[in-house]
């Protein structure tokens, strides 16, 4: 289990993700978000293990993530979803993802081919703004939590766009 701390891009802080046992376990690096629209995953030493940015020129939300230098996913936004959001996870392959369930409030599975590979929830934790990431064995941490990062950074940025309107 790894735990977020909720609508940290809004800050622009930097921010680490932690075990279960509080143990440091990435750090991700908000700050460049603002400057070249990209969000850098370090591992515990500092070491860039995966980075995620958004396609400028996209019909919907699509991100990009990036693990040991190879492109890992993208996450997008599917169209036409009447009454609930839902993100596709398309990974290299015929294995995609899908992350669905309450997307704003954190509470949602993440599948593939309709089996639970992670599910996202705040009821767990009792730390105000946090929500946690259980993610099943055998599937890539990385790959979730840079999916969960890109779904806040979407979510956040179609938050924005109604506050504008």
């Amino acid at each position: 289990m790894f735990v977020i701390k909720e609508r940290f891009f809004s800050i622009g802080d930097d921010f680490d993700v932690l075990d279960e046992h509080g143990t440091k376990v990435f750090h991700v690096d908000g700050k460049v978000l603002s400057v070249r629209n990209k969000v850098v995953i370090e591992d515990a030493s500092g070491n860039e293990v995966a980075t995620l940015h958004r396609h400028l020129v996209a019909l919907r939300p699509t991100y990009e993530i990036r693990i040991g230098g190879e492109k890992a996913a993208e996450v997008r936004k599917k169209l036409l979803t009447p009454f609930r959001d839902k993100f596709t996870i398309d990974v290299p392959g015929p294995d995609d993802l899908e992350m669905k369930g309450d997307l704003l409030d954190h509470e949602y599975v993440i599948e593939r081919g309709g089996t639970e590979v992670a599910s996202v929830s705040k009821r767990w934790l009792t730390i105000r703004d946090t929500y946690a990431v259980q993610v099943t064995a055998g599937v890539d941490p990385l790959l979730i939590i840079g999916s969960v990062l890109a779904l806040d950074l979407a979510m956040n940025r179609d938050k924005k766009k109604g506050d504008d309107d």
